[in-house]
């Protein structure tokens, strides 16, 4: 590549970085925000990535013809599986996805499933891997203090550990009862005194999200002096190779 079309390269990554920059400080609000800031960080990539020669993650995505595969952690002892991004309340969707189904002991499908075959096929849906069986699954996550603390998503073990259900907030559960009936929603009819654990398997809510991306920020900030100067330094080395 000759200076010349270095220097090109540089006037047309300047230009570009200073317009993406008015956009991201431009006064909006709320949604349209937050939708202007991930824009602007996506077109940022994009111009980066042309002007520098290389592939923007978007259009590699795009190359790929597919997303990537969903994350599945385990669900830990004494900590709360953050990692697949599911919530409680995307755990009380998808369980009652499962509405109707019948009890079968020992069953993990829509044919048929019992209360910890619901709570195992519940979290592998969010992609999160749980025991098969509720003394194990008694001990995943974290301990809930009492009904009162108890928030959608968690399960409520009755003490013996022969039964599991899920909270769903307003006093109503959602479980597989037994042989002869279906997955059903009903009000709750556990006291503290019943119960030998309330678990919480992922968290109660999402994160709280931030006033722009990372990528936003920097171009609107310091660290887009940063971003201009890996760009220069990846055209030149190009250039030199040329």
């Amino acid at each position: 590549m000759s200076v010349d079309a270095v220097l090109s390269r540089i006037d047309e990554i300047r230009s570009r970085i200073d317009a993406l920059r008015a956009d991201v400080s431009a006064p909006t609000g709320g949604a349209a925000s937050t939708a202007g800031s991930a824009a602007s960080s996506t077109a940022f990539a994009d111009a980066l990535a042309t002007a520098t020669g290389t592939t923007s993650g978007t259009a590699a995505a795009a190359d790929a013809g597919a997303a990537a595969p969903a994350t599945s952690v385990d669900a830990g002892r004494g900590s709360i599986a953050t990692g697949s991004g599911a919530t409680g309340a995307d755990v009380v969707a998808d369980a009652k996805k499962y509405l109707g189904v019948p009890y079968v002991f020992g069953g993990t499908t829509r044919s048929g499933m019992d209360c910890s075959g619901l709570v195992q096929t519940v979290f592998k849906d969010l992609g999160v891997t749980m025991p098969r069986v509720v003394p194990d699954q008694a001990d995943m996550g974290v301990p809930v203090g009492s009904l009162k603390d108890a928030k959608p998503g968690d399960l409520i073990v009755p003490k013996g550990e022969q039964h599991i259900v899920i909270y769903l907030g307003d006093g109503k559960v959602l479980h597989a009862p037994r042989p002869g009936k279906d997955v059903r929603i009903v009000d709750n009819w556990y006291k503290d005194s019943d119960i030998a654990t309330i678990r919480r398997i992922v968290p109660s809510d999402a994160p709280a999200a931030s006033a722009a991306t990372p990528a936003a920020r920097a171009v609107g900030g310091a660290g887009s002096a940063d971003l201009q100067t890996a760009a220069l330094l990846s055209m030149m080395r190009s250039g030199s190779a040329a």
